[in-house]
């Protein structure tokens, strides 16, 4: 599940139960997000192309308190996807 606001991650943990969930905060600023835009879609939203884009003209809220934050900015792919299968294991979700 993908959310830019907390009222809708929170109800999400209410539905399924907050020890279903794993809460990761792909914690990337905004001007790199827009560096790494192929598809030119953050371009679109900035010019009015495309509405109700998120951190553009539509709001994203940070996690107040995420299981995981992957600063993907300065991480690399792989050192987020092992903090990513670390915290699987902990939670007992991969056994090996």
């Amino acid at each position: 599940f993908i959310s830019p606001l907390e009222a809708d991650r929170q109800m999400v943990k209410a539905i399924i139960g907050p020890e279903n969930v794993l809460e990761i905060f792909c914690d990337c600023p905004l001007e790199v997000c827009e560096q790494r835009d192929v598809k030119g879609l953050y371009k679109k939203a900035r010019s009015g192309e495309i509405s109700n884009y998120t951190g553009i003209s539509s709001p994203y809220e940070i996690p107040v308190n995420p299981d995981l934050r992957l600063a993907t900015a300065t991480s690399s792919v792989n050192q987020c996807l092992a903090l990513v299968i670390n915290e699987l294991r902990e939670r007992g979700v991969i056994l090996r």
